[in-house]
């Protein structure tokens, strides 16, 4: 199953970067990273919408999508493995993990999804999410794979 995440803004370099980097290489298939950006200058629900559509344009037709929102449920490692496999097991070909902007997902984006995901009750950098959402692909796909990376 392919995973990829879909996320608002672009990538400078840093240490954010270099960490996703990090993960990405080691995740089979290789990780893909679409990135979107609102080139117009909009503000508050106008930029919100259109972000919204620009990051479900980009989404595979047919794929799972994956919303990472501070309202969604919070799973283990081990239980986001457990989702994927069970996905995968069902013929599901993609899954694709999206990251909304600043001023948060628009209602559209968050009524497509399949599952909304939460990295816990604080405010992460959403360059830093990359990071953090690649770590545990990989880590599911350690526990799947019975690698002992995953030791909890």
């Amino acid at each position: 199953m392919q995973n990829l995440i879909v996320a608002v803004g672009r990538w400078k370099a840093g240490p954010e970067r270099a960490l996703y980097e990090l993960y990405e290489k080691r995740i089979q298939p290789r990780l893909q990273l679409k990135e979107v950006e609102e080139k117009k200058r909009l503000s508050g629900a106008e930029l919100t919408r259109s972000e919204g559509q620009l990051l479900l344009n980009a989404v595979p037709d047919g794929a799972r999508i994956v919303v990472l929102d501070g309202i969604g449920k919070g799973l283990s490692s081990r239980a986001l493995a457990e989702a994927l496999d069970r996905w995968r097991d069902d013929g599901v070909r993609s899954t694709a993990f999206v990251i909304g902007g600043a001023d948060g997902l628009d209602r559209a984006v968050l009524q497509r999804a399949d599952l909304k995901l939460s990295l816990g009750p604080q405010t992460w950098p959403h360059m830093m999410v990359r990071a953090m959402l690649a770590e545990q692909l990989y880590r599911a796909q350690a526990i799947l794979s019975g690698h002992p990376y995953h030791r909890g």
